[in-house]
C-alpha cells in the first residue's frame, strides 16, 4: 500500500471503521501524514507574524479574531486527525491479533496522575514495538490478512 492509498484508507474509506485489519504500510504512511500535518500546523501557528500578532493582543487587553481562527482551525484538524488515527491503531493491533480494547485501557491509566506519565512512557515504547511487528500471517480471529492477495484478484488485473 502506498502513501496516497494509505491517507486515503484511513480518512475516507476507514475513517470510523475499528473492524478488520490494517497493514504496517497503512499504518505507518498515515502517521506519517498525520505528523506533517501537524508540524505544517505547528508551523503556521507559531509563525512570526502570529506571535507578534499574540504579544500586541496581550499588550491591547485580548487576542484579535485571527488569533482565534488560526488556534480553532489547529484544535478542530487536531481532533479530525486523532479519530482516524484511534481506528488505524486499533486495526494496527488486530493485523497483531490483539485487541484493540488495549488502547481504551492505556488511555484510561494515562489519566491517572503519576501512574499515567510512566504508564504513558512505558505504553509508547510498546505501541512502537507492536506496530512495526510484522501482522499475523493469514487470518486471524479480526480477519483476513490485509497483505494476502484475494482470489481471483489476479484474473482481472
Amino acid at each position: 500500500m502506498g502513501f496516497t492509498e494509505a491517507v486515503r484508507t484511513c480518512l475516507r474509506d476507514k475513517y470510523f471503521t475499528f473492524q478488520g485489519r490494517a497493514s504496517r504500510s497503512e499504518y505507518w504512511y498515515f502517521i506519517l501524514f498525520m505528523w506533517v500535518t501537524w508540524l505544517v500546523l505547528i508551523i503556521v501557528f507559531l509563525s512570526p507574524g502570529l506571535w507578534m500578532g499574540l504579544v500586541e493582543a496581550m499588550i491591547s487587553g485580548g487576542p484579535s479574531g485571527t488569533e482565534y481562527i488560526v488556534a480553532a482551525f489547529v484544535v478542530i484538524v487536531s481532533i479530525a486527525l486523532c479519530i482516524p488515527m484511534l481506528t488505524a491503531l486499533v486495526r494496527r493491533l488486530h493485523d497483531c491479533n490483539l485487541s484493540g480494547w488495549w488502547v481504551l485501557v492505556m488511555i484510561v491509566i494515562g489519566l491517572i496522575p503519576v501512574v499515567g506519565l510512566l504508564a504513558s512512557i512505558f505504553t509508547t515504547i510498546a505501541w512502537f514495538v507492536i506496530c512495526v511487528m510484522k501482522g499475523t500471517v493469514g487470518a486471524n480471529k479480526h480477519g483476513e490478512d490485509p497483505l494476502q492477495v484475494q482470489k481471483g484478484a489476479e484474473v482481472f488485473a
